[in-house]
């Protein structure tokens, strides 16, 4: 979400007549767009002023922002002290971004953290800041309304609200006259999208519908809205790519209630049985968190098992990091001692490691369809790009470039990458 904001941003500044720049010696505004997930992100763009307010002791005039769900959420802190930071604007303001940096110029701050009910940034075309120019993210909509315990998303970027679909799928049929041959769709609960008469199935379907050459991806899901319309929806289209990152968070029902997460663990693995039915070659892919408040040993003992009983093809996998405001920072104590929750953490990844080869060992011998991305960062003479079930791929560049099809037998394999061979 954060990268297709980062997008919407530039195109908006640019409207104003500002030019954007990677190169940071340039730039007379730096937006830090951010993340409250967790507090190692924040952490991060702590350290990040620090280098800020160096800059702008070389570069009087340097107009500093942080925006995002960060700026939401500390924005009393942001401005106030020594932080170096001239501009707060909440996710849904970014339209004023413009007004804001006037403000600062004329000698104020600029601050703005009002959230929207209806704010989808539907009309604005996102400036692509992706190197390849083959895969692109396309936001479909935005907040959340589940206030999962743990989660400070909806208090940082409000109530769910969707996009008008035909705005959608404009701007993934304009990406791929473009080039672009991937989209993924975007949102916090991206399979809870509804406008109208479309839901997210017929959204997909749609979208798939502009060229069988365009792949179409999603993230990430809530296990609650799986259904099989979805599913069968996904068996219907070759070029929706079967893969389905379904954050499971917890193996037991204990922890699942105690997070909000509104399934048990029998729901879960009722709808991984139904992905499995629907879609045999399907892809799984979780987030899970360790030393959740309360979390005792057997409830983290049901998450190595749900684990091994899914077997996951790759994880997010975090130690529980307690988010002020947030229902279980008010009404939980974080009591696993930091000490357990990353050895419980290490169990968790070392498990995962091995679940990540066994997934990747059962690809060899295949032949993939692999869309390249670019060249592969071990060798010029090598390309790298991704199946249909997001596994990377690298393989013999030959005569193929970036956004083509290219059918690869997959020879070996890494705990993270497959190896293969061009067959065509």
């Amino acid at each position: 979400m954060n990268a297709g904001d980062s997008e919407i941003v530039v195109s908006i500044m640019q409207q104003e007549g500002y030019r954007y720049t990677e190169r940071i010696e340039e730039a007379d505004i730096i937006l830090i767009n951010t993340c409250s997930i967790r507090d190692n992100a924040e952490q991060r763009i702590w350290g990040r002023l620090s280098e800020m307010r160096r800059l702008k002791k070389q570069k009087p005039g340097l107009i500093v922002g942080v925006i995002g769900c960060m700026a939401e959420r500390l924005k009393e802190q942001l401005i106030e002290g020594n932080t170096g930071v001239d501009i707060v604007a909440g996710p849904d303001s970014y339209r004023t971004l413009p007004q804001l940096v006037q403000s600062v110029e004329e000698g104020g701050k600029g601050i703005n953290v009002e959230l929207s009910k209806e704010e989808t940034y539907a009309e604005i075309a996102p400036v692509r800041l992706d190197k390849n120019g083959v895969s692109a993210f396309i936001a479909i909509m935005r907040g959340c309304n589940n206030y999962c315990a743990y989660c400070v998303v909806p208090y940082t970027r409000g109530i769910e609200r969707s996009r008008d679909p035909q705005t959608i799928i404009d701007e993934a049929k304009t990406l791929f006259e473009n080039g672009y041959r991937e989209v993924t769709l975007l949102g916090q609960n991206v399979n809870s999208y509804s406008f109208g008469d479309f839901g997210f199935p017929e959204l997909l379907a749609a979208v798939a519908e502009i060229s069988p050459l365009l792949r179409v991806r999603f993230a990430t899901s809530h296990p609650k809205d799986i259904s099989d319309q979805l599913l069968k929806t996904m068996a219907q289209y070759d070029n929706i790519c079967k893969s389905i990152h379904l954050p499971a968070q917890s193996g037991s029902n204990d922890m699942l209630k105690k997070m909000n997460r509104k399934y048990t663990r029998e729901w879960y693995l009722e709808r991984v049985a139904a992905i499995k039915h629907f879609l045999p070659d399907c892809t799984i892919t979780t987030d899970l968190i360790s030393g959740f408040c309360g979390e005792t040993l057997e409830d983290h003992s049901q998450t190595i098992s749900l684990m091994q009983e899914v077997g996951y093809a790759s994880a997010f996998m975090f130690k529980y990091s307690e988010r002020p405001g947030t229902f279980s920072a008010r009404h939980f104590a974080d009591d696993i001692d930091e000490v357990e929750k990353t050895r419980r953490l290490n169990e968790v990844i070392a498990l995962q490691n091995k679940l990540s080869i066994v997934s990747n060992q059962a690809e060899v011998g295949k032949i993939r369809e692999v869309l390249v991305e670019g060249t592969s960062k071990r060798s010029e003479e090598q390309l790298c790009g991704r199946t249909s079930q997001n596994k990377m791929v690298v393989f013999d560049k030959k005569d193929y470039k970036a956004g083509d099809y290219v059918m690869v037998k997959i020879t070996g394999c890494s705990s993270a990458t497959l190896f293969g061979e061009a067959t065509e």
